[in-house]
């Protein structure tokens, strides 16, 4: 079976035999430009040349994501049934009230996207985070697909190769209304919302998804939470339409920041008068704390001896950075083994990779939030060395260079790869690079499109390109 190497080497050489394949890629950076991929009123980054993965790669990605989907769900159910088992998390009173609100339908974690680190050599794979409801990134992959499909470079390469992309939008879509078509208090003809506090989300994707859902018969608006009213029978937007269900896109700490705000939304769900997909117990999933709470006896106690060996083998050592926690001092003097994030941010605020910083400036880190010196608790995580693999970085200043200027050497970048989960089935891949430790946007990460090649996939999906 040739390695995912093999294919991205095969890549490169069609992009020699094309002088650099200047015109195609001019074609989809301008494609990208004038695209709906924008975050935060930015196009995002990306590259042209796909990330193209092999059989082996599709199989432990379904089966880790998977794998990891149900013991989520055990540690969710298990929180939400069991009192003496919240005691081991170190939840705000307020979210534990969120977490504890009544669901009304079947699916326990809806939509999720689990961040992982794959070695593509000898295929262990390292959880970097989970994150559920509040997760993006469908419609960047959509639109960089679009952007190269149509390239000499891709057509070439998808004429020795049988090639897929990832569906990521029709599948959540109807897969929304079937857990919709669960929940108690259903109605006929009803009426979704997108929700967030939307100076913080990526609305362009909210529109999107809107669209398909009107596609598919179902009214659907996007909505931002401090802007909903709820009489005590009727949840309702702006507009003063009525709203039966949600998509919930805010991440649960937006909701403690504007607590008072957001009322409306959460008296309507204590009330069961709206429908609330995925719900606030979401939110054990992306509070990294879990990834110290999978360890202890009180959870392994309800983990199968196979669900526990992949704890092992797939989550990097975490706990609080607290002296009474932790040995502060060998995190000081080993700062390459060690990665320091807050417990509940998203977007890569304040993550601090050892290996990326000096001595003195790893020790100012731990100065400024061991002991939860910042007013909110940090964890420290054994560091997992990202996999590089070859690629084109974005293409910016492309149109203004000769075509003899324009470099197409291979640059290798890390790799973080986000496995998306439809109610608990593999959906695709959020494939994004980086030249630095910490792989984000604001680190000069950027997306590349995912292709499945020469493989069997499940046919729910797959995306033609």
């Amino acid at each position: 079976m040739p390695t995912n190497a093999d294919y991205t080497r095969e890549y490169f050489s069609i992009i020699d035999d094309l002088d650099g394949a200047v015109e195609g890629r001019r074609a989809a950076f301008d494609y990208m430009m004038n695209s709906t991929a924008i975050v935060h009123h930015e196009v995002v980054a990306s590259s042209f040349v796909p990330r193209l993965f092999n059989q082996e790669t599709y199989d432990v990605m379904k089966r880790t994501a998977e794998t990891c989907h149900r013991i989520l769900c055990k540690v969710i159910e298990r929180y939400r049934s069991d009192e003496e088992y919240r005691k081991v998390f170190d939840f705000d009173e307020r979210l534990v009230d969120l977490i504890l609100l009544p669901r009304g339908y079947d699916s326990v974690l809806p939509f999720a996207r689990v961040d992982t680190f794959l070695n593509e050599d000898d295929f262990r794979i390292h959880f970097c985070e989970f994150n559920g409801d509040g997760s993006a990134g469908m419609n960047e992959n959509r639109e960089i697909t679009n952007s190269i499909k149509d390239s000499e470079t891709f057509r070439t390469f998808a004429q020795n190769h049988q090639v897929l992309g990832c569906s990521l939008f029709e599948p959540w879509v109807k897969e929304f209304m079937n857990i919709y078509g669960t929940y108690d208090h259903k109605v006929d003809n009803p009426r979704f919302a997108i929700c967030d506090y939307l100076e913080n989300g990526v609305v362009d994707e909210f529109y999107q998804f809107a669209d398909l859902f009107r596609q598919n018969g179902v009214e659907c608006v996007v909505a931002d939470v401090r802007e909903l009213t709820f009489d005590g029978a009727v949840l309702r937007n702006k507009d003063g339409l009525e709203i039966n269900a949600i998509w919930r896109r805010c991440v649960t700490n937006d909701v403690l920041e504007f607590w008072d705000e957001s009322q409306a939304l959460i008296e309507a769900v204590r009330a069961e008068k709206v429908a609330l997909i995925g719900s606030f117990a979401g939110h054990i999933v992306h509070d990294k704390q879990l990834f110290e709470v999978l360890f202890k006896p009180e959870t392994q106690a309800f983990l199968t001896d196979e669900e526990i060996s992949f704890v092992e083998a797939t989550v990097p050592m975490t706990a609080f950075l607290n002296e009474d926690e932790v040995n502060l001092a060998q995190i000081r003097a080993n700062k390459d083994e060690w990665i320091i994030k807050p417990t509940d941010h998203y977007g890569a605020d304040n993550v601090y990779a050892g290996n990326a910083l000096s001595q003195e400036e790893w020790e100012q880190v731990i100065d400024e939030f061991a002991n939860e010196r910042a007013g909110y608790p940090f964890i420290v995580q054994r560091f997992i060395t990202p996999f590089k693999t070859d690629t084109l970085p974005p293409d910016y200043g492309i149109n203004e260079k000769p075509d003899g200027a324009v470099l197409s050497d291979p640059v290798p970048y890390n790799n973080l790869n986000g496995l998306y989960l439809y109610n608990g089935r593999f959906q695709g891949v959020f494939s994004r690079l980086g030249p630095h430790s910490t792989i984000c946007k604001q680190n000069e990460g950027m997306t590349a499109a995912t292709i499945w090649v020469d493989c069997s996939v499940d046919p729910a999906v797959a995306l033609e390109v």
